[in-house]
């Protein structure tokens, strides 16, 4: 009798680690498991810096995985491949013995944006666009440099930079190495040449011999060695065989792989992700584009990133700081602000309060809340308009992709996030006027899947998507168009007012 084969997804973000098992035979999650169950700290010791121990990362995804094996009791000679999903743009630094050598510099720390854009300047948009599709900006690559200028010693002693994902791999394997889509995503690939960005490199004084080998996203990246698989319960020697960044593996997991297809997720920050079969730019660099997980030089895959940092994060600021009320859930809170009006009868949010924000060109107005009246306001409107506020910046963003020739009639998300609020969602289709199509599926379970087609699990992507159900289909509405646009209208000209303050 054949035996079932198991998949381990580990989805390592900012916020927490998550855990998934999926069945091979249905396509199916067999069971998860997060590690905290409170949110991770970020530290931030200084204004725009935001920092996180890597070690900890490693101590949670223990601890998701042990749990996930007790709860789904599933053995571990049964598991045939691991794939990792993480926060992208982050910079770890390890010397000769692996060990880290400084706090990892996440993905919202705004401390090199200066950098980049010097370099964007003295590099020549021309030459920084055609080479690297997006401004150096406040990227990995930047970081380093900014390691390089302002902790000589820690950077004298590095070996190799990693971007969090690896970071994972490595105390699996003990190897180190890369993707070219993680590559590309720090601004370290050279898109003209196809190879390396040495050209930026160069300029910021940096030996590439700094990076990691380089792979496909499906590859076998090492094998699980002794001393991980005692502390993880894992057989030894299970391969892992898929790494990404969380947009494009969220994409991924949604099978969105193809030229127009479009992905979203909400979480501690937004993202619109869209597949273009050619290598594209915004002039301003606001949106990005990186290297898609299923890219080949035959047929060439590109993501092209919209960012808002401040989304899920705004509406957990609001919660453990306005309401101030543990036995509130979110979904509570949803329904509170579904009581109130489109528009927040006035009240404007622009939630930019988690760093320098690319679709503004790197600036930080930090986030705004506008038109509070103490006579007329309650909480729900302050909760609609963080929402409202959350969907306008996004569509902000549409925008540019649209003036770079991509569509979006259909959107996929995972009902994870602010996607599990009504509110969110009707707020999201008729400001974009996007048709929603919500599936249930993750990051880790995006992760698990690919890592079974990297391993030939799956003999092709029909059968590897099998499991892959939509729960919901979302429509925009006339009428509420009409309002939602009315009300975008007013928040971008708050927007706008504040950014040309003088």
């Amino acid at each position: 009798m054949k035996k079932t084969k198991f998949l381990l997804g580990l989805d390592i973000g900012s916020s927490s680690i998550k855990a998934s098992l999926l069945d091979s035979e249905t396509g199916l999650s067999a069971g998860s498991a997060m590690s905290p169950k409170t949110e991770l700290r970020i530290s931030s010791i200084k204004p725009e810096w935001a920092e996180q121990d890597p070690s900890t990362w490693w101590d949670h995804a223990v601890l998701a995985t042990v749990e996930l094996l007790q709860k789904t009791a599933i053995h571990s000679d049964d598991i045939a491949a691991i794939g990792i999903s993480y926060q992208m743009h982050g910079l770890v630094a390890v010397d000769k013995d692996h060990r880290v050598l400084r706090p990892s510099i996440i993905w919202c720390d705004s401390r090199a944006a200066e950098i980049g854009n010097r370099a964007f300047n003295e590099l020549g948009a021309d030459t920084c666009l055609t080479h690297f599709l997006n401004s150096p900006g406040n990227f990995t690559a930047s970081k380093l440099k900014w390691v390089k200028e302002n902790e000589p010693s820690v950077y004298e002693k590095i070996y190799k930079i990693m971007l969090p994902g690896d970071y994972i791999s490595m105390k699996l394997t003990g190897e180190i190495n890369t993707t070219y889509t993680g590559l590309s995503e720090g601004i370290l690939w050279d898109y003209k040449e196809n190879k390396p960005a040495k050209l930026l490199l160069d300029h910021y004084g940096i030996d590439p011999d700094i990076l990691p080998d380089t792979h496909q996203s499906f590859a076998e990246f090492g094998r699980l060695h002794k001393k991980a698989s005692e502390r993880l319960g894992l057989k030894e020697g299970i391969p892992v065989t898929y790494k990404s960044g969380d947009q494009p593996n969220n994409a991924f997991s949604l099978n969105v792989l193809n030229p127009g297809e479009v992905a979203a997720t909400a979480g501690t920050s937004g993202v619109i992700y869209g597949i273009t079969g050619s290598p594209r730019y915004d002039v301003k660099s606001r949106v990005n584009t990186f290297i898609h997980v299923n890219h080949a030089p035959e047929d060439p895959r590109y993501g092209v990133l919209l960012c808002v940092n401040g989304t899920g994060i705004l509406y957990r600021w609001i919660k453990q700081n306005l309401i101030r009320n543990d036995t509130i859930s979110y979904e509570e809170m949803n329904n509170m602000a579904l009581n109130t009006p489109i528009g927040s009868d006035g009240i404007t949010i622009l939630p930019f309060g988690n760093g320098a924000e690319r679709i503004l060109e790197n600036r930080n107005p930090g986030g705004q809340f506008h038109g509070l009246n103490f006579n007329r306001h309650s909480t729900g409107h302050l909760l609609r308009a963080a929402q409202e506020g959350i969907v306008n910046s996004l569509n902000y963003g549409f925008e540019v992709m649209k003036e770079m020739g991509m569509k979006h009639d259909t959107v996929k998300a995972g009902r994870a996030n602010m996607f599990l609020s009504p509110l969110f969602r009707e707020a999201f289709v008729n400001t974009t006027g996007a048709v929603l199509e919500l599936y249930d599926t993750d990051g880790s379970q995006g992760a698990a899947r690919a890592a079974g087609i990297a391993t030939g699990i799956f003999s092709d992507l029909k059968e590897a998507f099998q499991g892959l159900t939509i729960l919901e289909t979302i429509e925009p509405n006339t009428d509420k168009r009409n309002s939602y646009n009315n009300s975008y209208q007013n928040w971008k000209e708050t927007l706008i007012a504040e950014l040309t303050k003088k």
